[in-house]
């Protein structure tokens, strides 16, 4: 089965680091993809500066990116759950 992604994603953040920056965890049986906790805690970083001050333009830029790459990672990952629910009801 393959399915055509709607969104693609011009770049990744420059701050993203190429190991480790994504997690794989089975929920129900299907492949869950999250940011890493290095990942999380950056972002969760940044919102804190944004609500204290205001960020710089890079900060902004790499805000947005991050929340890009989080919805491509909700959208996969709905993919996948929607996949996996129409396989089983095939299997029932």
């Amino acid at each position: 089965m393959t399915t055509n992604l709607p969104m693609k994603l011009s770049h990744l953040p420059s701050s993203l680091p190429l190991d480790g920056a994504v997690r794989i965890e089975l929920v129900e049986g299907v492949p869950i993809f999250r940011a890493s906790s290095l990942v999380q805690g950056r972002i969760e970083a940044l919102l804190i500066k944004q609500k204290e001050s205001a960020l710089t333009l890079e900060e902004e830029k790499e805000l947005d990116e991050y929340e890009e790459l989080d919805d491509y990672l909700s959208l996969v990952n709905r993919i996948l759950r929607n996949s996996s629910l129409t396989q089983n009801q095939s299997e029932s």
